[in-house]
């Protein structure tokens, strides 16, 4: 038998009586309150642990290195193969003010691109996101965006950006891929009105080479069709997706499989839930696309205005239809900023209509749409909006209707607590703190 202390008690008993000071330091203590207008945190370990991804600026800045790169080689392109000339001849006769018009047209793509974040967070009538929030999103989008191969960047940039303005992991996902999903359907749709406008024309002035984009318009239209599928079908998605993830599993070709998993069986969900909540307010749906549809519309035109800065006018719905393959076919380039898809698009769609100019025409036109938004995004993506009102309650009082307002960023406000009939409300202003008690009725 084994000894005993000599008060009778064993020594498990005697270390179980004996309290803790590990367990006397961690008390249970009662919940902080809340701030007004704060998303609520999960109590589970899974959503405690929940945090965004933060953008990868490694992968960025090697995508500035590799932009930047490339310049040196296409400036240097000019000087060996005597082009230089032509290419300063060529910007002694640009008219300044087409620039100028080229200019604003990307900065109402911004603009645009954010009121297409407005009208998503509006729905949300408590959403903390206020509207320099929502222009950080877009900028932050812009940047990591286009020094990422195909866009990749953008959205986990942008699910980063919603959670630094007062989202969950979940809703700033949701939101974001709701967005993705109707910028995705108006790229799509406006290549498609572009294609039934002009595809005579580009067939007998480019010719074959035009089923080049229709085949890159169809890889869209493919990708569109399955972010649709799992919108509307995630239970299907959910069984096909973990078959094959348990097939791929079963060979070790999964390095990551909790992951995975995630994904298939908690975002797809999360995903497809809030795409039917959004899809349920038609109009406010229908609103975002042709929000959408116009932002693209600023985007397109921009060869028309650069054509005009040198002296060539070109037929308009010509030059939007032109700058929609494009764009298509820059997405579709896995390198930074779509290089080598953007050049090759736009001399094979514009440089006959630049001739000697295309190379100077070429440059302006990148610097506006690529260059200029990039690095003028960098320092917006620091912006923050200074209080947590919501846009429909700003709104609401904008318009009359009421709305009430919400407190400053790091204001403290205690909502009212009910307990045994009795509610207290706390005030905290300055420094000074009161309580009232008042019986329920």
């Amino acid at each position: 038998m084994a000894n005993t202390p000599d008060n009778g008690k064993t020594a498990a008993t005697e270390a179980f009586e004996k309290p803790s000071t590990s367990a006397a330091s961690h008390r249970a203590r009662a919940p902080k309150p809340r701030v007004a207008g704060a998303p609520v945190r999960s109590r589970s370990k899974k959503g405690a642990d929940e945090k965004p991804a933060d953008p990868d600026k490694k992968q960025a800045a090697r995508g500035a290195q590799f932009i930047g790169l490339v310049f040196a080689a296409y400036v240097a392109f000019l000087f060996f193969s005597g082009q230089i000339g032509q290419f300063v001849e060529a910007f002694h006769n640009v008219e300044y003010p087409w620039l100028v018009g080229a200019v604003i047209c990307i900065c109402m793509y911004f603009m645009l691109g954010t009121l297409a974040y407005v009208t998503a967070v509006y729905l949300d009538h408590d959403s903390p996101v206020g509207f320099r929030d929502l222009m950080a999103v877009e900028a932050s989008g812009n940047f990591f965006g286009n020094l990422t191969p195909m866009q990749m960047g953008a959205l986990p940039s942008q699910i980063y950006q919603l959670t630094k303005a007062g989202l969950s992991v979940g809703a700033a996902s949701a939101t974001q891929f709701t967005r993705f999903i109707m910028f995705q359907f108006g790229v799509v749709l406006f290549a498609a009105i572009m294609l039934w406008a002009k595809l005579g024309f580009f067939l007998s002035s480019y010719g074959d080479i035009v089923l080049l984009n229709l085949l890159v318009f169809a890889g869209h239209a493919i990708e569109l069709l399955f972010l649709f599928v799992v919108c509307l079908c995630p239970n299907f998605v959910r069984r096909v997706g973990s078959s094959l993830l348990s097939w791929a599993n079963g060979h070790g070709w999964i390095k990551n499989y909790d992951k995975w998993d995630e994904m298939i069986n908690v975002q797809v969900s999360q995903f497809s839930t809030a795409f039917r909540r959004s899809a349920a307010n038609v109009p406010d749906m229908v609103l975002t696309l042709l929000i959408t549809m116009t932002q693209l519309a600023f985007l397109y035109m921009i060869p028309w205005f650069v054509l005009n800065a040198f002296g060539i006018e070109a037929d308009f719905l010509t030059c939007l239809a032109a700058g929609s393959m494009v764009q298509l076919v820059s997405t579709a380039v896995p390198l930074p900023g779509g290089t080598g898809g953007a050049e090759g698009g736009f001399a094979l769609f514009f440089g006959p209509m630049l001739g000697s100019s295309a190379t100077a025409g070429f440059l302006v036109w990148r610097v506006v749409t690529f260059f200029l938004p990039t690095f003028a995004a960098l320092p917006m993506i620091g912006l923050k909006s200074s209080h947590r009102e919501s846009i429909y309650h700003r709104a609401q009082r904008w318009t009359g209707r009421g709305g009430r307002r919400a407190p400053k960023r790091g204001a403290v406000t205690v909502k009212p607590t009910t307990s045994h009939g009795k509610y207290v409300v706390k005030k905290k202003t300055g420094g000074a703190s009161s309580s009232t008690k008042k019986a329920s009725k």
